[in-house]
């Protein structure tokens, strides 16, 4: 078999099992993924998604299976955990930032407590990484002076700042109120145009389709099947996927086609 540096596979998930009060949330997933590649996860809600996501950069430890980021084992690696989570940014759907420091003090910050940045230097880097996501002039401004937008794009600025080699995005816009979903997604199409290698929640079909090198639906904990954006709209395999896919578009058609 090729060694994952061989593959220039950046991610690889095997066999991945988690339980909460008895019910099994994961049920085995695996998965690879490539440098510059964008992976989407859509399926119902409580079929894990979410868990995945936060089993990856060991958020929440799995009950079994390994995670393996550039051919090093993540899971179980106290030692090294935190220079992982380095590598591994994540924007959740709330975003957490830090109500009692400016844009530019919250992505600043932990380039400074966490990277050892000297200020000036971190300051350089944050304003970088804000005007990377167009929220340059926002600089000075808290979080309750944002839009849910703005301060979606303030969280991606503070995880691209640690450099990271894979972004974790687990449905940024599902808080957001409808018309301020597309600054948001217009600025994950312009990374996975650049090239980030990317895993992204998301119920947002157009956007799914307009990134995504493969689409993977999962229900019950499992991922049912995946494949192409093309093949998986087109030609599903399963009837089940086929009922989720209706639906989804059904009630996010319109409203994707407004975002795209």
């Amino acid at each position: 078999m090729m060694s994952d540096k061989t593959e220039n596979v950046i991610l690889r998930v095997e066999n991945i099992h988690k339980t909460y009060g008895g019910i099994e949330v994961l049920k085995g997933i695996s998965f690879s993924v490539k440098k510059g590649e964008t992976k989407v996860f859509i399926g119902p809600s409580g079929t894990g998604k979410s868990t995945l996501l936060r089993c990856i950069n060991q958020l929440t430890i799995p009950d079994s299976g390994q995670i393996w980021l550039h051919g090093e084992e993540v899971t179980h690696s106290k030692k090294n955990i935190n220079l992982f989570r380095q590598k591994m940014g994540m924007v959740f759907q709330n975003f957490y930032l830090f109500d009692h420091l400016t844009a530019l003090r919250n992505v600043e910050i932990a380039l400074i407590k966490v990277k050892g940045m000297d200020k000036k230097t971190a300051r350089e880097k944050a304003m970088q990484e804000l005007e990377r996501v167009g929220m340059a002039a926002f600089t000075d401004h808290y979080p309750s002076q944002l839009s849910g937008g703005q301060a979606q794009r303030v969280s991606i600025a503070r995880a691209l700042a640690m450099d990271p080699d894979v972004m974790l995005f687990d449905e940024p816009t599902s808080a957001l109120d409808p018309e301020l979903i597309g600054e948001v997604l217009e600025v994950m199409r312009d990374l996975a145009k650049a090239g980030m290698t990317m895993l992204v929640v998301t119920h947002e079909m157009g956007f799914a389709c307009s990134v995504a090198n493969e689409i993977m639906f999962m229900e019950e904990g499992k991922i049912l099947e995946s494949g192409s954006p093309e093949t998986l709209l087109n030609t599903p395999q399963y009837e089940r996927t086929r009922q989720f896919l209706r639906k989804l578009m059904d009630l996010y058609g319109e409203l994707g086609k407004s975002n795209e």
